[in-house]
């Protein structure tokens, strides 16, 4: 039965249409990607289709081994901005990512409610724990997975004392009296942690019409419980419907176990999208995209995941579940090595084959190619299964792409039923709470 609920959609700034060989087109606008402009236009179009939110990620480091050809180059600062976007946009939720592993709370506590009141109340913070760029903040090694997620409850706990030490309400502003703020109402959270020593208050209020939402991105068994216990929306890949279906009743049921609502945590997976007129259309474009990529980043990124190497085998020799190390231990994300050894586990592939999967080839994201119709097709097939709450749209192949995404299939999702024809309130609080 489909749900009656519609989507909760957002939209990379992450200009995910650049990359692979689509920065190299003519229309790529890849020169003004460092300026403001660049984004105000994906913001507008995204605004225009009635999305919840614009988001960008975020790295601290820069990939040497991918900036050559187009990847792994440095971004501007997220939080900063969609602090421009602010003032380009009305409605549109504003998604920063910001790393508990190398901010101080109270710094990350007050740029992120700036960015609230700069918004009128649409900022969001994207949690992530980071998985690299560790030798820029004094730091040898990255900690274990568990011990980066232990720090990153404490550091969310000491964000959210922060955002309430200095409700709005003391904000009195009596005239008459003289009374610009109540110190009574303010508070100092006193915070003495494992990994955090903070006094506060916060030297900023709070906005109190609606709260800033909280994303998470991570499907690891420590992610899970974080996103259980602290997550509005949870990203992911999920790379094909079982395993969206699976993730989101896992993350339901660790949900309702914390004392939530099941229905307060929404999976938003990526959603790679190579859309053309036609099918032909759209594969040429796919193709062209990732014509020339370097098979031999793709071996060592199966290396790093699971721990097999690949080098040496001929490309029809089948990869079976008997193939993989026992024990490993990733040098990579842990979910997207659960990924591969699932997907090698689940389908009987070649090593050509494996080396073209999203899994291997791209970031482990849904992935479809075709038509505008072909897409509305497969979405609304995972909405009737129960397998997403939503998606973060991530065309790939050319500036054309995106816009299909997002001036065709929104508008088609729209008439579908599954996307609002017109936004109902103004922070993005509301537009999740009513997609």
């Amino acid at each position: 039965m489909r749900r009656s609920k519609r989507l909760n959609i957002g939209m990379s700034l992450a200009p995910t249409w650049l990359s692979g060989n689509g920065w190299r087109r003519s229309d790529s606008g890849t020169h003004t990607m460092l300026g403001a402009e660049f984004f105000i236009d994906i913001a507008h179009r995204a605004e225009a289709a009635k999305l919840d939110f614009v988001f960008r990620p975020d790295t601290m480091f820069v990939n040497m081994a991918l900036l050559a050809k187009g990847g792994g180059f440095a971004s501007l600062d997220p939080t900063v901005l969609l602090a421009a976007l602010a003032r380009e946009t009305q409605k549109i939720g504003l998604l920063s990512t910001v790393s508990t592993m190398f901010m101080p709370p109270y710094i990350l506590a007050r740029q992120m409610m700036s960015l609230h009141w700069l918004s009128q109340g649409r900022a969001g913070w994207n949690i992530v724990t980071a998985l690299d760029g560790n030798q820029n903040f004094g730091l040898d090694a990255m900690p274990s997975s568990e011990d980066r997620y232990d720090r990153a409850h404490e550091y969310v706990e000491v964000v959210q004392a922060l955002w309430e030490s200095y409700p709005e309400k003391a904000m009195v502003r009596d005239r008459e009296t003289g009374m610009m703020a109540d110190p009574s109402l303010i508070r100092p959270i006193d915070h003495a942690g494992r990994h955090f020593k903070v006094k506060g208050p916060l030297n900023i209020p709070a906005f109190g019409r609606a709260p800033v939402p909280l994303v998470q991105a991570g499907a690891s068994e420590a992610g899970r419980q974080f996103a259980s216990r602290f997550a509005d929306a949870i990203f992911a890949s999920t790379p094909d419907m079982q395993a969206a279906i699976e993730f989101r009743l896992d993350l339901r049921a660790r949900a309702a176990a914390q004392g939530r609502s099941a229905d307060d945590i929404r999976l938003l997976p990526g959603l790679s999208l190579f859309l053309g007129a036609s099918r032909a259309e759209a594969m040429d474009l796919f193709e062209a995209t990732h014509a020339g990529a370097d098979r031999g980043r793709k071996l060592a990124h199966v290396l790093n995941l699971i721990g097999l190497d690949l080098s040496d085998w001929p490309d029809d020799r089948n990869v079976t579940v008997a193939d993989l190390p026992h024990p490993f231990i990733t040098r990579g994300s842990q979910t997207h090595a659960e990924l591969l050894q699932r997907l090698i586990a689940r389908e009987d592939l070649t090593v050509s084959q494996l080396l073209e999967r999203p899994e291997v080839n791209g970031s482990g994201h849904w992935r479809i190619i075709g038509t505008v119709e072909d897409a509305l097709a497969e979405i609304s097939q995972w909405v009737d299964e129960g397998a997403i709450d939503g998606f973060v749209l991530t065309p790939g192949g050319s500036t054309g792409c995106m816009h299909l995404a997002l001036e065709q299939l929104m508008p088609a999702l729209s008439d579908a039923g599954l996307l609002r024809r017109d936004y109902s309130g103004d922070t993005f609080a509301h537009h999740l709470q009513n997609p």
